[in-house]
């Protein structure tokens, strides 16, 4: 009788959790699906209904131009900020707890300031008139100007500049959960600090170094600011052709074709990341 009494009390608590998850499935659909489904439309259906703009797409050498060099952006600024990082997370994560949330406070605050003001900024510091180049050839290290903006140097530099808090956060975590015991009983057992921390603290540290990668380079894909303002127009990359072919050109179906083809990218190497590392492990998990 209690068996049953306990399978009927589950039985009528599923409404109950169901309608819980109701209003979370409803605005994943209003602002996810809606607008992808939308969007898929738009782009077999104008000008007129087929495959023509996804012909277009991976027919025309500049369009794949541009697929190329937005991946090769996101992977660059992805592996610099990876090694940037790094030495930023671990120093937090092993200094006393008072500076580091003083340090982690200043990194929180460059996340606060507005994305344009930070990109203007780099654009008057990496200028061929720019205090950089200035400074450089004060101290007599570099004769002439070095071309700083308008290339995927300067693109690479704002970039990881912007990106850097969003790879520090989830190492930070990953680090400080590592037991320095670890390192110690390996400096021990005669280990060289390059091969305790290639052989140990990089191992362990991997999760935070996956799950931070993933947010950079999917964030890197889609960025459209930066890259357009210290890029230019032989960087440019899929957003910045994607906003040119709806405002500009005002072809809703290929640009809808173009901003499928790279949600549909970022959804597979997403995938291939759960795939690979594990979705426990890619929260942090153990």
């Amino acid at each position: 009788m209690s068996g049953k009494s306990r399978q009927g009390s589950s039985v009528l608590r599923l409404p109950t959790d169901a309608a819980g998850a109701l209003p979370a499935v409803i605005l994943v659909a209003f602002f996810f699906i809606v607008p992808v489904v939308g969007l898929l439309l738009r782009s077999v259906t104008e000008p007129t209904p087929g495959l023509e703009n996804y012909a277009a797409l991976f027919g025309d050498s500049t369009y794949m131009r541009v697929f190329f060099n937005t991946f090769l952006v996101a992977s660059v600024v992805t592996a610099v900020t990876i090694v940037v990082a790094f030495p930023v997370a671990w120093m937090l994560a092993i200094m006393p707890p008072a500076l580091g949330s003083i340090v982690f406070g200043v990194i929180i605050l460059s996340m606060w300031t507005n994305l344009l003001t930070r990109t203007y900024a780099w654009m008057v510091l990496l200028q061929r008139t720019g205090v950089i180049n200035r400074t450089l050839m004060s101290l007599g290290i570099i004769d002439e100007p070095l071309p700083l903006i308008n290339n995927l140097t300067g693109v690479t530099i704002g970039m990881v500049y912007i990106m850097l808090p969003f790879m520090i956060l989830p190492l930070v975590g990953t680090l400080r959960a590592i037991d320095p015991m670890t390192l110690r009983a390996a400096a021990l057992c005669g280990a060289s600090p390059f091969a305790a921390f290639r052989r140990i603290l990089l191992p362990l540290s991997l999760p935070g170094i996956a799950a931070g990668g993933l947010m950079v380079f999917v964030m890197s894909l889609g960025y459209f600011v930066t890259p357009a303002l210290l890029g230019g127009t032989a960087n440019m990359m899929l957003a910045e052709m994607i906003a040119q072919m709806i405002q500009s050109l005002l072809n809703w179906g290929l640009g809808s074709a173009a901003a499928f083809v790279l949600l549909v990218f970022t959804m597979a190497l997403y995938a291939v990341q759960l795939r690979i590392v594990g979705a426990k492990r890619l929260a942090g998990g153990v």
